[in-house]
Formats: C-alpha cells, structure tokens, sequence
C-alpha cells in the first residue's frame, strides 16, 4: 500500500510540474502597457481593439507547433530601432509557437524591391507573412498574389490599396498613432510654455500611420496652444532626404522654437542640421523611441520628449494574431497598443515597457 501511495504521488507530482510547465508556454501580450485610450482609427476606419486581448494558451501553442508552419518577414527598411524590436519580437514568439522563420528582408523604401522580395519569399512557400507595406498602391498586386496563394497576411501599421480583412489579409495592428502626435504635441506646448513658433517635418507619403501622427500633432496644437504658430512645413518622402528638408526650413525660418518631426530618424537628422548651424536651443519632440533620440534626451538635448509606440509588443500582437489565424479563430480587423508619452523623467522606465528590457549603459549613464 506504501509503495502504491508512493507511486501515486509521484504521479500527481510529475502531472502538476507538468500543467505548470504547459501553463508557463501560453502567450500574451503584456497586461502592463499603459491604460490610455487608443484614439486611432484602423486605415479603413475601424474601432481599435486593444492588443492587451491577445492570448494563447498552452494547448493553442502546442496545436500551432504540430503544424509545423513556417513564417516571413517583410520589413519596409529595417534601419532602426523599431523594426529591430519588432523582428526580435516576431522571432521570439514564433519560436515558442514551433514557427520557423524562414526569411526576413528591407525594402530599403523602395516599392519596387519590396515586390521583389515578397517574390521571393513566396518561392520559399512559408504559411505566414508578416509586413508592412511600402507604398500601399504599388505593392498591393504583389500581396494579392501572395493571399490568393493561401498565404496567410498579417500587417504592421498599414494595409494595401484594395484588399479586405478578413478575406484577404488577417488583420493589421499599429501603435496608436494619433495618441503619439498627441502625447508629442503636448510635451512641445509645455516645453515652450504655450508660446513660440514651431516647424513640421512630415512624411510625405500615402501612409496611414505617419499620417495620424502628425494629424495628432497638429490638431493639438490648434485645440491646446492657440498661443504656439505653425510657422514652416517641410515633407520627405524617403528619410534619406529629411536632412534637406530640415537645413532648407532652418534656412528660411532661423528664429523657429520648435520643430516636430514624423519620427526618431529623420529627427536625428534635424538635429545634426541644427548643431551643425550653431543653433543647439530648438525643441524638438517626435515619435518613437530610438537610441540616438534617447540619448540626447538623457543628455538634456534638444529633444525633449517623444511619442512612443511599443513595437515589441506590436510584434508579440502580430504573431498571436497569426496563430489565430492558424487555428481558426475569430480575428479583428484592427487591432492597437497604446500610445506612450516619454520624456526624461521617465525615459528609464519606458525604455523597458517599449523594448521589453534593460535601457543600455548609452543612456543610462548619463543618470547615474
């Protein structure tokens, strides 16, 4: 009877590390992102629905991991912080969901290589891709292609022209990115005391989501400081030329306390102009939370503050919304993550929930 009693227990024993175990392989997205309300619309106008609803469990991931399915990636250009958190994201969850990744590739911005690469990819017969889209319109037959060869697609920010959720891509998630023009705008108007005249730098494109940023920005600013002036615009199409755009604004309008630019790498541009100039008293606020940025923030630079998107957990959001889609489940057309205001108060502690990990030694320092 001792024996026996011994036996069960160890049973018992090994079928609870066992649960916990299979419990421990569900996924998620993190439940503490920030509360904020998404204000952003989906590119067809849907409702947001909020990434924090996204999950796996255990026995959903070990059915994914029995089809042996493979994924790519297909990244506008990979050049910065953001597509980098976003591909380790993808990778990571994939990996845990047995999904082999079979290719990741950059665009470059460049519509034309973005067809070809998707060319590509599609000879590689993976069950996924994940992308955004370069131009909405010029690649859109490329991506047709892939679905109507049984492709399941997810995108990233945008969807191109002509194609329906649901029926011929999964779903898209974004970062909300009105919230972030708006989060951006507020930082500009406190730092400049409501007062000032100020320049944009937007982009210059058929782009939902850069679009809402600085639709953000703007509307803000009119609604929140009537005090501050947009006194210069200047758009780019391809970032590369952003630092044309800013030395051609400095130019005409030398006396600007302020200028808001679409995102972190052509601010980085922005502000190698200014220096370069001699002008190092401008304050700019943008989006997204690169490392060049949060360094000369932590520096007490000229940005003051950013409107962060969550790219990890968008890319975490973007493979459970694959899995989904591999086990049948109803999916939402748009799904968000919210907007996250930093600034240099709390540019140590954002830096974690937007990457999910430790900032680097390049910007911690500059706080010890």
């Amino acid at each position: 009877m001792k024996s026996i009693s011994k036996i069960s227990f160890f049973v018992f024993f090994v079928l609870t590390i066992a649960c916990t175990i299979a419990f421990a392989e569900g996924i998620s997205v993190s439940q503490d992102l920030p509360e904020n309300p998404v204000m952003s619309t989906g590119p067809l106008g849907e409702q947001a629905v909020s990434a924090k609803t996204l999950s796996l469990t255990a026995a959903e991931v070990d059915k994914i991991k029995a089809g042996n399915y493979t994924a790519a990636i297909s990244f506008h250009y990979s050049g910065n912080d953001w597509s980098k958190a976003q591909a380790l994201a993808l990778q990571e969850t994939f990996e845990k969901m047995g999904i082999k990744v079979v290719a990741i590739t950059d665009a470059q911005f460049k519509p034309e290589k973005q067809v070809s690469d998707i060319e590509t990819i599609m000879a590689k017969n993976p069950d996924i891709i994940v992308s955004i889209p370069t131009d909405p319109t010029a690649t859109a037959p490329a991506y047709k292609r892939a679905a109507e060869a049984g492709i399941k697609l997810v995108f990233m920010d945008n969807v191109p022209a002509n194609m329906k959720p649901g029926i011929d891509y999964v779903s898209v998630v974004s970062a909300d990115n009105y919230g972030n023009g708006v989060v951006s705008a507020e930082i500009m108007g406190e730092a400049l005391n409501g007062k000032g005249k100020i320049g944009i730098i937007f982009h210059d494109a058929d782009y939902f989501v850069t679009k809402q940023r600085a639709q953000g920005f703007e509307d803000t600013i009119k609604k929140e400081f009537p005090d501050i002036t947009i006194a210069a615009r200047g758009g780019f199409v391809d970032p590369n030329d952003s630092a044309g755009v800013a030395s051609a604004m400095i130019t005409r309008n030398p006396n600007l306390d302020g200028i808001w630019v679409n995102w972190d790498v052509p601010a980085e541009s922005a502000i190698s102009i200014l220096r370069s100039s001699g002008i190092n008293d401008v304050i700019i606020t943008t989006c997204d939370l690169g490392e060049n940025v949060a360094i000369n923030m932590a520096q007490g630079g000229m940005v003051k503050g950013i409107g962060a998107q969550l790219p990890y957990w968008q890319g975490v959001a973007e493979a459970i919304i694959a899995g989904y889609s591999l086990l049948g489940k109803d999916v939402a057309p748009y799904y968000a993550v919210p907007a996250l205001k930093v600034t240099r108060d709390n540019l140590l502690e954002a830096w974690k929930i937007v990457y999910n990990a430790e900032p680097p030694n390049t910007i911690t320092r500059y706080f010890k």
